[in-house]
């Protein structure tokens, strides 16, 4: 019994022990997990290479039977184009033989008439009449002028040479014992200097590779059978996608060296083009990335200075009164309030409106853009909603419009200003002046900052109408301003200054303008 006891462990021992035992426990299980980790990797691996044989076999099969049809197509010509060549060495000797078969018979028919005259001639020469012969020999000669032996041309009209049909088919011989299989086509070159970029439009053009090529072999690449255009826009002059980047954007199918992609939103400072060419099966690489600049004014709504009571929502803003189910009654509670404070009538005021220090109040329905122009030239347009009542558009100095200032009632602030309210206004307003405009209420208005020179217009779109131009000079940096009093508008940003301005700028300084 003492020796038994001697032999179990003691308590110290035993925790040791088990810790020994734990430790390869956990050494275990790691070594089964990995081993678990590969077996699955391994089962994955032997699914692909399984997958990608049978893939293997079918794709064989399928460019087997393709090739087969190539050289059945080619048959077919070939034996097209042998019955056509037939057809031709048969009708030619028809018509040959048609014509010495005419000929014979002719001959045949001569010399018949000449075998009779020559009896007939030396019958004539025993006659012994005097009478007689010189009848005879009247009629001799009379038959020998009429003689068709004599008529007869005595030469084949056609020859038996039929050389002209000879063939030498050695070219298109050299060149079936050239066949190969199709060769992927080289990537094409972006020609930068055929590429334009204005009114939100980009047109792309490029070079097919190999059309430098002294020697023109068109087999360098393959007959090319469209080709694809890939773009994307970037910050970044570079070619590498940046993170949160969008992605490509495709256009397939393109038949000609150029294509032009239009209605771009100029959000970015580039757009990054590629291309790639097309033979019957199968496409080449992508040329190299072409970053094309694509600078416009980006801006949204500053939501921070939007009155109380307008909701923005993206490129969207509208009226909205709280604490009111719709605008009808308070509209009409507002007919007859028109007041010389503001061209437009308005709701009342709403009590317990939010308040912010930057944030408009009282009449002034008005919020900011977010982005400011302090130098250069800027275009954005602008489209009412259907149920809009009185909008005004412009620009304005940020500092000087306090939270009660309506648009164009400021020295620091000018806009357009249009009514479809108990009836139908256009006017240009700045410094608490109005010019009216005799112009139908535009759908899409577009409004021209050209901040060095101090011009701000206001263009109809729709109809390419300069509808009031401000000449002024501009001392602090400008803000976009919009006042909206029922209904809504929708602004559109990131666009180029249109070419048509041109036109507007150099034809339209005639016009009376506001000025400070």
């Amino acid at each position: 019994m003492g020796l038994l006891q001697r032999d179990r462990p003691t308590g110290d021992e035993g925790d040791e022990v088990q810790q020994v035992m734990d430790t390869q426990k956990e050494a275990l299980r790691r070594i089964i997990s990995t081993l678990s980790n590969k077996n699955e990797e391994l089962q994955n691996f032997l699914e692909t290479v399984d997958s990608t044989l049978t893939g293997l076999q079918e794709e064989s099969c399928k460019v087997m039977s393709e090739l087969e049809a190539e050289l059945q197509l080619l048959s077919s010509a070939l034996d097209d184009k042998g019955a056509e060549l037939r057809g031709i060495i048969k009708e030619e000797t028809q018509r040959k033989e048609a014509e010495l078969q005419t000929q014979l018979l002719e001959g045949k028919f001569a010399l018949l008439s000449c075998e009779e005259l020559l009896e007939f001639a030396n019958q004539t020469l025993t006659i012994t009449n005097e009478e007689e012969f010189l009848k005879a020999a009247k009629q001799i000669k009379e038959r020998v002028t009429m003689a068709p032996a004599f008529r007869l041309t005595t030469r084949p009209v056609v020859s038996e040479n039929m050389s002209q049909f000879t063939v030498d088919f050695s070219t298109e011989k050299a060149g079936l014992q050239r066949l190969h299989f199709l060769p992927v086509p080289r990537a094409p070159e972006v020609d930068v200097s055929r590429c334009i970029v204005r009114d939100n439009t980009i047109m792309v053009a490029w070079r097919p590779a190999g059309e430098d090529d002294s020697d023109g072999d068109i087999s360098v690449s393959g007959p090319i059978e469209r080709y694809d255009l890939e773009y994307r826009k970037t910050n970044q002059e570079g070619s590498l996608r940046a993170p949160g980047e969008a992605c490509w954007e495709k256009i397939c199918d393109i038949r000609e060296t150029q294509v032009s992609v239009s209605d771009l939103k100029f959000d970015s400072c580039f757009v990054v083009v590629r291309v790639r060419a097309r033979n019957k099966t199968a496409a080449g690489d992508f040329s190299e990335p072409v970053a094309l600049e694509t600078r416009a004014y980006n801006f949204g709504f500053d939501a921070a200075t939007a009155h109380a009571e307008l909701k923005v929502q993206g490129d969207t803003v509208t009226w909205e009164p709280q604490g009111v189910k719709g605008h009808d009654p308070r509209l009409r509670g507002k007919e007859n309030k028109s007041s010389s404070r503001s061209a437009t009538p308005s709701p009342n005021k709403t009590a317990g409106s939010r308040a912010g220090r930057d944030r408009f109040t009282g009449e002034s329905y008005t919020v900011l853009g977010d982005q400011e122009i302090t130098g250069g030239t800027y275009y954005w347009e602008l489209r009412p909603l259907v149920d809009w009542k009185s909008i005004s558009v412009g620009v304005a100095y940020r500092a000087s419009l306090g939270r009660f200032d309506q648009l164009g009632k400021s020295a620091g602030s000018w806009c357009l200003h249009a009514s479809q309210w108990l009836q139908s206004s256009l006017a240009a307003k700045h410094n608490n002046r109005a010019k009216a405009l005799d112009w139908p209420l535009p759908q899409r208005i577009g409004i021209y900052c050209d901040y060095d020179n101090g011009d701000l217009s206001f263009i109809d779109v729709d109809r390419l109408r300069l509808l009031h131009s401000f000449k002024t000079k501009f001392s602090q940096p400008l803000v976009p301003a919009f006042t909206v009093w029922c209904g809504g508008i929708t602004i559109m940003t990131g666009l180029q200054v249109p070419s048509f301005m041109g036109n507007f700028l150099s034809t339209n300084r005639s016009l009376s303008n506001l000025s400070q």
